[in-house]
């Protein structure tokens, strides 16, 4: 392989001009990778479109077994991965491990799914003039699809394009994200390893607006998927033409605490789902609703559980939280913060920054109008605010632009059903943190949080299309 881990046109090639990769705690460098130019996108986009066929017409047990052994692979190298994205991610290590796992058990499931792909019978003599004919319709790949993913799942969220993509039959071009182009790298030499024909994966380096760009609106890629900001998300479906596109974008997860909910619990769970990975998670808790009647105790408990994080070198065993993603974000959420503080909110702990190191922080008194209330932090940054009763926490939590997921915490079936059906968003989680995701479950939000589903089963119902067939007898 060469250094450069540019794989277009069925090698890897040396492409145009070095992007830099940096540890995000410690700045030493951990190596480089070439970005793309304009004739590498070519390459990269020509070959997935000549190997969609091929891709097609590879037999469903051969792609299984492909996905197999890249999950095996995963597995073997699940040190060395995990050390990859806590460096190159600034993910503390142990959380890297459970991404590995998950990734692992992602391209199992595809392979799973990939032997599940079909379609129906449909009686179309059910309509007047049907009569002589018989129905059915099928599930058939859509062809290229082209897959643009974020840093903070540098491993996971790219299975979960690569694998249901190959699951489906078909070929695929990835850009990954800039800051964390090391894992996927890795996982292209799984891929190649376990026996995915070369020409029909290919991998491009550099900006998005320039590479991303070129596959969002290159004519023979059939279907965008994309996790990342809902403004970049705008961008793409302005830009993507008829094509089949997929939009996993932002949020500002809500919790929902009643006040007969178990407070310790809420506390720990909250705490984690706030700060796990310095909050960079699309479903990270940011605004936690509490009944006035425990607010207080609530309050008290969720301070304790946040001075209880352990802030680090991500490579560092005893770490819970790592580094940001770069400095600018960590100053970015340091100014969100003294803006709030500026405005009327208290910082009940944390709200401390060194270098790329912003410290778990809980504030309460925030309210609308506030950045870290009205936009998406993607920091380790949380907000608890008193409510009168449960059906204010349920208006308040829906009042925003976003609907990706939210937690509720009560014993009572009757609010938890009141909350399910009230709630406008992709998933609901009775009794847990809005950050709990299974690999297999559909995954999506409302509103300005995208658009389509993931969750293997559900990817690859967005990159297939369904064919009918009508038979004269």
């Amino acid at each position: 392989m060469s250094t450069s881990g540019l794989f277009a046109g069925g090698a890897w090639v040396q492409g145009g001009e070095a992007l830099d990769v940096k540890n995000k705690y410690s700045g030493a460098a951990l190596g480089s990778v070439a970005t793309a130019r304009p004739e590498d996108v070519e390459a990269a986009i020509a070959s997935a479109h000549k190997h969609a066929e091929v891709m097609a017409e590879m037999p469903v047990h051969k792609r299984a077994e492909i996905l197999l052994r890249a999950a095996d692979l995963i597995k073997q190298r699940k040190e060395a991965l995990a050390r990859t994205i806590a460096a190159e991610a600034g993910k503390a290590l142990k959380i890297a491990r459970v991404e590995i796992d998950r990734s692992a058990l992602t391209f199992m499931l595809a392979a799973e799914e990939a032997r599940r792909i079909h379609g129906e019978t449909l009686p179309l003599d059910a309509v007047p003039g049907g009569e002589g004919y018989f129905g059915f319709w099928l599930r058939r790949p859509v062809g290229v699809v082209g897959a643009i993913t974020p840093f903070n799942f540098p491993l996971n969220l790219v299975a979960h394009k690569v694998a249901p993509a190959l699951a489906a039959g078909n070929s695929l071009v990835l850009k990954p994200a800039e800051q964390t182009p090391l894992t996927a790298v890795a996982l292209f030499e799984i891929l190649l390893e376990a026996g995915v024909p070369p020409g029909a994966i290919n991998l491009l380096h550099g900006d998005g607006a320039v590479v991303g760009d070129a596959i969002v609106t290159d004519p023979r890629v059939a279907k965008v998927s994309f996790t990342g900001s809902a403004a970049v998300g705008k961008i793409i479906l302005g830009r993507a033409g008829i094509k089949k596109v997929t939009l996993e974008l932002g949020n500002s997860s809500p919790v929902i605490v009643a006040p007969d909910a178990d407070l310790d619990v809420v506390a720990k769970r909250c705490a984690f789902g706030a700060f796990v990975y310095s909050g960079q998670v699309c479903i990270s808790v940011q605004r936690i609703y509490g009944d006035k009647r425990v607010f207080e105790p609530l309050s008290e408990r969720l301070v304790k559980a946040t001075e209880a994080m352990v802030v680090g070198d991500p490579l560092d065993e005893k770490t819970d939280i790592g580094p940001m993603i770069a400095e600018k974000e960590a100053e970015r959420i340091d100014g969100w913060v003294k803006e709030a503080q500026a405005a009327g909110a208290k910082v009940l702990t944390g709200g401390k920054r060194q270098g790329p190191v912003y410290w778990p922080t809980m504030l309460s008194g925030a309210k609308a109008g506030m950045k870290v209330m009205d936009q998406e932090v993607f920091a380790p940054v949380a907000s608890v605010i008193a409510c009168d009763d449960f059906e204010e926490s349920l208006r308040q939590a829906n009042a925003t632009g976003y609907g990706l997921q939210a937690g509720v915490f009560t014993r009572d079936i009757g609010r938890a059903l009141q909350a399910i059906k009230k709630l406008d968003f992709g998933g609901v989680v009775i009794n847990d943190i809005p950050t709990f995701r299974a690999d297999h479950m559909p995954y999506g939000g409302n509103k300005q949080s995208g658009l389509g589903r993931e969750g293997l089963r559900f990817a690859i119902e967005e990159m297939t299309n369904i064919q009918m067939v009508a038979i004269k007898s």
